[in-house]
């Protein structure tokens, strides 16, 4: 890339990059483009006329289409399982930390939980999806009434936050629950799985 009196890169809108972080403009691209109008709505070339890079840069950087909802689902699961880290055992809080990280980070949920987009045997994307799988698993037995229904247990929980998160996702809850996903969900999981 030229450099012109003395400034390397390019400014794409507010943002500017260097052969080095390519991949991250890309990528940042993808997911907001997937956060506006979802998974089908653009072409990698129109995905790089929207991050001002070259049409061919997607495809050198992850092939296909595919290819880059791959690096977008491990990246997204990573994040999530990160997200999900700090509750500890408390399912209540893994809920809300799930809540909060589908709400806040759309792009990445709608890719992360739709395998068929991607390659989802991905050895990178299955270490983080078992990372994040281990944290709700281990969250949710907190609920079971034995090891015979942690399974069970489990599902239902995951059940439970996953579609709160796409119901709010999509404008299907009652206005009454609030503006915050975070302060409802609390609520509705409080009031669920209490005892």
């Amino acid at each position: 890339m030229a450099s012109h009196g003395g400034r390397r890169g390019r400014t794409i809108g507010s943002r500017s990059y260097h052969h080095g972080n390519l991949r991250r403009v890309i990528i940042d691209a993808a997911v907001e483009a997937i956060a506006e109008s979802g998974t089908d709505a653009w072409s990698l070339r129109e995905l790089a006329r929207r991050a001002g890079v070259s049409h061919a840069a997607p495809a050198h950087h992850f092939g296909d289409k595919a290819g880059l909802l791959t690096a977008i689902a491990a990246e997204g699961y990573a994040r999530f399982a990160e997200a999900l880290s700090g509750a500890g055992d408390d399912f209540l809080e893994v809920g809300v930390r799930y809540v909060r990280f589908a709400t806040g980070h759309p792009g990445y949920f709608e890719v992360m939980f739709r395998p068929e987009l991607y390659r989802a045997d991905d050895p990178e994307v299955e270490a983080a999806r078992a990372v994040a799988s281990g944290i709700l698993d281990r969250g949710a037995r907190t609920l079971s009434a034995g090891p015979s229904r942690d399974e069970a247990t489990s599902i239902g929980a995951w059940s439970v936050v996953h579609g709160f998160a796409a119901l709010w996702l999509s404008g299907n809850l009652r206005k009454s629950l609030g503006d915050s996903p975070e302060a409802a969900a609390r609520e509705v999981l409080h009031a669920l799985f209490d005892r």
